[in-house]
């Protein structure tokens, strides 16, 4: 599953670039084209895609209320993007944003941010920095940003993956592929018991899966359900492991699996279930080809990291969520 933001802009002097700076709730649908070869642009010189998943699909097809599409602008170019999440009022606001690779040190990061902090007004404010880049630690620390949390990225290749893992199931479970238009609602229940503590996760609605499953990506024949008894006839579902494949040039140079998101239902956990899915979701993707697989976690979940670099992960890259608690 993702969780989440861009790189912040690097440090920068005081403003050198005429700009302006204006917000939406949400952009007009020929405006998009424009960001997202904003976003295209950052991705090939950071190597990290600047905003998270999330926030691309609000910027493609608008999110709840309380949400901002912020844009700079020097005369007719795009250089600067920022999503902002208001959520209900109450808790923090969110944001995400990401300059032109030819326009940064010329304020338009700093613009932006200032944007965001007027958005959230006296609320504190969290910004993700994807890649955790050099200039996005100098830009946050410089606003009186402190790190609340960390998302590590972990990869690991496929090679040495069982193509036919033959994994031993619970008695009575089936693990079959997801039938979309059917299990939606069993597995919203399900992702909701699994991801109750999530910050983001957790709170999928029926939208958040529907957007998911229009996505060129999405591949119900990757997405595995382990059922005990039967679907349709008063079967339970117990977990689930979601398999997403990224294109060549979204996460890297070539095509790269991803365990999507990895879900166990707490009444069926500890019997080994979490681990035949693992098992069967990487078997599919090395079956599509697949030279690597990679995995979000969190960074101060101790249990999970060392279980997965048990299985062969390692560190790649790391997010980080960056908060400021007041504004001045």
């Amino acid at each position: 599953m993702r969780s989440t933001g861009p790189p912040l802009p690097s440090a920068e002097p005081e403003l050198t670039l005429e700009h302006s700076v204006r917000d939406v709730p949400r952009l007009d649908t020929p405006a998009v084209p424009a960001v997202l070869s904003l976003l295209r642009a950052a991705t090939t010189a950071d190597g990290v895609r600047p905003l998270s998943e999330e926030a691309e699909l609000r910027l493609q097809h608008g999110g709840p209320t309380g949400g901002r599409d912020v844009l700079v602008e020097a005369g007719d170019a795009l250089v600067g993007y920022a999503r902002f999440e208001g959520g209900d009022g109450s808790g923090d606001a969110e944001g995400e944003l990401v300059v032109h690779p030819e326009a940064r040190r010329r304020g338009v990061g700093r613009a932006l941010l200032r944007r965001l902090e007027e958005l959230a007004g006296p609320r504190p404010l969290r910004v993700w920095a994807h890649g955790d880049l050099p200039g996005s630690a100098e830009l946050a620390a410089a606003g009186g940003y402190d790190r609340a949390r960390v998302l590590l990225q972990m990869r690991r290749p496929l090679a040495g993956v069982d193509p036919d893992p033959r994994p031993a199931l619970p008695e009575g479970v089936r693990v079959l592929p997801f039938r979309p238009g059917r299990d939606e609602e069993a597995w919203l229940r399900v992702n909701g018991r699994a991801f109750a503590t999530h910050p983001e996760q957790g709170s999928w609605t029926a939208e958040d899966l529907a957007l998911r499953e229009a996505e060129p990506w999405f591949d119900p024949a990757g997405f595995f359900l382990a059922w005990r008894g039967e679907p349709d006839a008063g079967g339970e579902l117990l977990g689930f492991h979601w398999t997403k494949v990224h294109p060549a040039g979204d996460a890297g140079d070539e095509a790269i699996g991803e365990v999507y998101v990895l879900g166990i239902d707490p009444g069926a956990q500890g019997g080994g279930l979490g681990r035949a899915l693992t098992d069967v979701g990487l078997a599919h993707l090395r079956g599509r080809g697949l030279r690597d697989v990679l995995l979000y976690v969190e960074g101060d979940n101790v249990p999970a990291v060392s279980l997965y670099e048990k299985r062969g992960f390692t560190r790649h890259a790391v997010d980080v969520s960056w908060r400021r608690a007041t504004r001045d």
